[in-house]
């Protein structure tokens, strides 16, 4: 119970749902109590009846007795009625407290998960995949709710009844009571071992499902893949033997659950043996009368549910802890990204790297060794080098995705650990290299960067990323939506709704990470001309393997496995006849091949 205690907030939260449920639950086992009694009393009133109607046989009271007798017995199974009704409503209150208090509290966990993931650094999001992440939030809650809701109400209305019937069944017949309760222990270890294979049994069967539809998806997704090397006879028997795998897994779960409630059945069907075998004897030695009998098999009834869920409970209360523990895992990570000032301003965008050096710390790579460089406010800097020579890094470092490992990084003069996270951030515009869309329309993913955006704004931003001329093609223009991921859009248009995107939001550093690797070369210099006028006035940091980007900089840098390799203006570095210079002739050369082709 000790990683279920994290959970001991919500019950303090909602409190009142689980003291109205645990009355509703009282107050509706004692309506279930009542309908026993009343059955007693009206098999012990219909054998004293029958007995005063034979003896007043032939005799005109013989008449008054049977109307008196049935109005008694009308009267009697009018009360039960209303003793099941209100038994009914009880549950209703019961159901609409405590089942309602679980969804309270698994919708607070999802969202303190959520929201705690979304604190967390980039590095833990590299360490850890989606699908885990998603099982904590979705499955795991899903069974701690289990365990706040159903095993919560079940338990209470075992102990409940438990303490309100065993002692008034004693108070009757001692020995009837212990005969009849006898097989209730066995069911619920019987349940509890039964309901664990269960769960281990489709817990497989998940996983097989689970394997079955990745198999199919990517089948499906690769069907051209699948044609064009004629492997369609091998994708069937892979299929064919995961659907083997799938169904033997299946018919192991469906023989245990044939076993289930034949064993449910059989173990209830002794208890009522016993309570008639040892009531008959109690009967003829006049101990209790019939009624007993009747009263206590409903007794029996009543509490095989209970029994039976105790070894549920149990069942579910162990998984619950088990997904508690994991979401605790994530719970209890804290981001190492925190601000040691808390310090709030409106920035310049003057940005110094002094002797930085940064290593991964999920892989342990060293990106960055000893980099220095200095833009100031309003200047623009581009960054080259090849695949692996660190320029993505100084982009994550600059938008404080990750710590330097050394060294120290300013902006306006002061550590960029000082600065609030929210404050560096919300003014940078930060076009990444891996390009991630929203699956919502073209405007709705332009105005992303703001709470609110004017429709001008966002035309504005679409036209400096020359992007309008292809909107303007789409039927629904702005409204299209562009799809998961944006698969509805070329690389191309995918990369300038990103750089509209971080522009609309006129950040004070612009951060283009690459940001024009999908275009083509007449592309590129449409979106150059305009990337002049929209970085007037704002720091730019230019990220590029290509050289022809870093003609807009004011100066250049040039990386080379995590070192500063060459830095000057572009000329400069042209003149230098060093690496940059090869670079440039490489690129320049390839071009020209390209538009021969």
């Amino acid at each position: 119970m000790k990683d279920l205690a994290h959970l001991n907030k919500y019950f303090g939260k909602y409190k009142w749902h689980l003291i109205l449920g645990t009355i509703f639950i009282i107050i509706s086992n004692f309506f279930g109590i009542v309908p026993a009694v009343i059955v007693r009393y009206s098999f012990d009133l219909l054998q004293r009846s029958y007995d005063i109607f034979k003896a007043f046989s032939g005799f005109e009271l013989q008449s008054t007795t049977y109307e008196l007798f049935a109005s008694s017995i009308f009267i009697l199974g009018l009360l039960i009625l209303i003793s099941a009704l209100l038994k009914g409503v009880f549950m209703f209150f019961m159901r609409q407290t405590i089942i309602v208090m679980s969804r309270h509290i698994e919708y607070d966990l999802k969202n303190e998960i959520y929201e705690h993931y979304q604190t967390l650094p980039l590095s833990f999001y590299r360490r850890n995949n989606t699908g885990d992440l998603m099982a904590r939030i979705s499955e795991d809650v899903s069974k701690v709710r289990m365990y706040v809701g159903p095993a919560i109400m079940y338990g209470i209305n075992m102990f409940t009844l438990f303490v309100m019937v065993i002692p008034f069944m004693f108070s009757i017949n001692p020995e009837l009571t212990l005969y009849s309760l006898i097989p209730l222990p066995l069911l619920s270890i019987s349940i509890y071992f039964v309901n664990n294979i269960i769960n281990k049994r489709s817990e497989e069967i998940q996983g097989s499902l689970s394997n079955l539809s990745t198999f199919v998806q990517e089948s499906f997704s690769g069907i051209r893949v699948i044609k064009a090397f004629v492997r369609e006879d091998d994708i069937d028997r892979e299929f064919d033997a995961a659907s083997e795998d799938y169904k033997h897994k299946s018919l192991r779960l469906a023989f245990v659950q044939a076993l289930f409630f034949p064993l449910i059945m059989g173990l209830i069907g002794l208890s009522v043996i016993f309570t008639v075998y040892i009531g008959s004897v109690e009967v003829f030695e006049g101990a209790i009368s019939t009624g007993v009998i009747a009263e206590f098999i409903i007794y029996v009834n009543m509490l095989t549910w209970p029994v039976t869920s105790l070894g549920w409970i149990t069942s579910i209360i162990q998984r619950a802890a088990a997904s508690q523990k994991r979401i605790n895992e994530f719970l209890q990570t804290k981001s190492e990204i925190v601000s040691t000032h808390n310090l709030e301003a409106d920035i310049k965008g003057h940005i110094q790297f002094q002797e930085v050096s940064f290593t991964y710390p999920d892989s342990g790579i060293e990106a960055l060794k000893n980099v220095s460089f200095e833009v100031k406010p309003g200047e623009s800097i581009a960054i080259i080098g090849t695949t692996g020579s660190g320029k993505s890094t100084i982009a994550n470092l600059i938008c404080r995705m990750y710590d330097t490992s050394a060294g120290e990084l300013k902006i306006d003069e002061q550590d960029i650990k000082k600065y609030s996270l929210d404050t560096v951030r919300s003014q940078i515009g930060y076009v990444p290299q891996d390009v991630f869309l929203f699956s919502d329309t073209i405007s709705e993913n332009i105005a992303f960067g703001l709470d609110s955006m004017e429709f001008d704004d966002v035309k504005k931003a679409a036209d400096d990323a020359d992007l309008l001329e292809n909107i303007d093609r789409f039927p629904n223009g702005f409204d299209t939506r562009v799809g998961e991921r944006g698969i509805t859009l070329s690389g191309g248009q995918k990369q300038r709704v990103s750089i509209a995107r971080a522009i609309a939001r006129e950040p004070k550093i612009l951060i283009l990470d690459d940001a024009l690797s999908a275009v083509d070369t007449k592309t590129e210099n449409a979106i150059l001309s305009a990337m002049a006028r929209i970085m007037k006035g704002r720091t730019s940091v230019i990220i590029s393997h290509r050289v022809s980007s870093a003609k807009l900089a004011d100066k250049v840098i040039m990386l080379d496995d995590g070192r500063v390799l060459e830095s000057g203006t572009h000329d400069e570095l042209i003149a230098a006849n060093g690496a940059y210079k090869e670079l440039h002739d490489k690129q320049l050369q390839g071009e020209g091949e390209e538009t021969i082709v």
